[in-house]
């Protein structure tokens, strides 16, 4: 089904958070661990803009419906970040501009070449590349949703479950729009299939990997997709044209746990 981005448009909105009671969680705080996953994801969506200024390197930018939506997911995920930064704050924990500076200046010259070496693949690649990257953002938007609906169920705090149920919500037009980008440029192209399979098996790592902290990432896979519930989560990413049997999250969290 193709995406309706002026659908999309429509519906863009800033996540509110306002109607929420934060004052509940001084009555009941969040456990150790779901403040981790918290302040992990905190961090991940303040970092989108740095993978849209990626992705505006490759001839994506030159097709409107892309850079249209492009635009409008990153303002959403923007706003996710601020909304878990509301509630971390709500624990005492760092948030907002602080915390996201020190995180892009431990990157250093790792984030300042990314642009560069996504020209060059562009180069080699063409218009390719876009199907490799809507390809990975569907995988990334799928496992970012089960990942904050995970963590609600793992916690049990009505509050951080209505939240992230509103977050999860926009996250699944992320996915419509992605995966629908993804099965229109990989269907009946079999070179274009080879490619984006061997560049998934090969480079594809969770969300945030190469971002934060090595221990983080494997703290977070492990925790919320480290059994079947969450390895399932593969099912959908086989789904796609070319894909089927890549097991993905199998190996992700197998390669976290060792």
């Amino acid at each position: 089904m193709r995406f309706d981005i002026e659908d999309y448009k429509r519906r863009t909105e800033r996540l509110r958070w306002d109607v929420l009671d934060l004052g509940a969680f001084a009555e009941h705080p969040l456990d150790p661990a779901t403040l981790r996953c918290l302040g992990y994801m905190h961090d991940v969506e303040h970092h989108t803009v740095c993978y849209l200024r990626d992705l505006l390197v490759t001839p994506a930018h030159a097709d409107p419906e892309v850079t249209t939506f492009l635009g409008l997911w990153n303002y959403e995920e923007y706003w996710h970040g601020e909304a878990l930064g509301a509630v971390l704050a709500a624990h005492g924990e760092p948030t907002g501009a602080d915390r996201v500076g020190r995180l892009r200046a431990r990157l250093g010259w790792r984030d300042r070449i990314r642009p560069a070496l996504t020209a060059l693949g562009s180069a080699a690649l063409g218009r390719r590349l876009i199907a490799l990257h809507m390809t990975w953002g569907a995988i990334n938007e799928w496992t970012t949703q089960a990942g904050y609906l995970r963590l609600a169920q793992r916690s049990g705090h009505p509050v951080l479950a209505e939240l992230t149920r509103r977050i999860a919500r926009q996250e699944g037009r992320h996915i419509d729009f992605y995966a629908s980008q993804a099965e229109a440029r990989l269907a009946d192209d079999g070179a274009t299939q080879r490619l984006v399979r061997r560049a998934l098996r090969t480079l594809w790592r969770p969300v945030g990997s190469g971002v934060m902290l090595r221990d983080d990432t494997d703290f977070v896979i492990a925790y919320l997709f480290g059994d079947d519930d969450g390895r399932a989560l593969g099912h959908r990413i086989d789904r796609l044209p070319g894909l089927p049997g890549l097991r993905l999250i199998d190996r992700a969290v197998r390669s976290r746990a060792a």
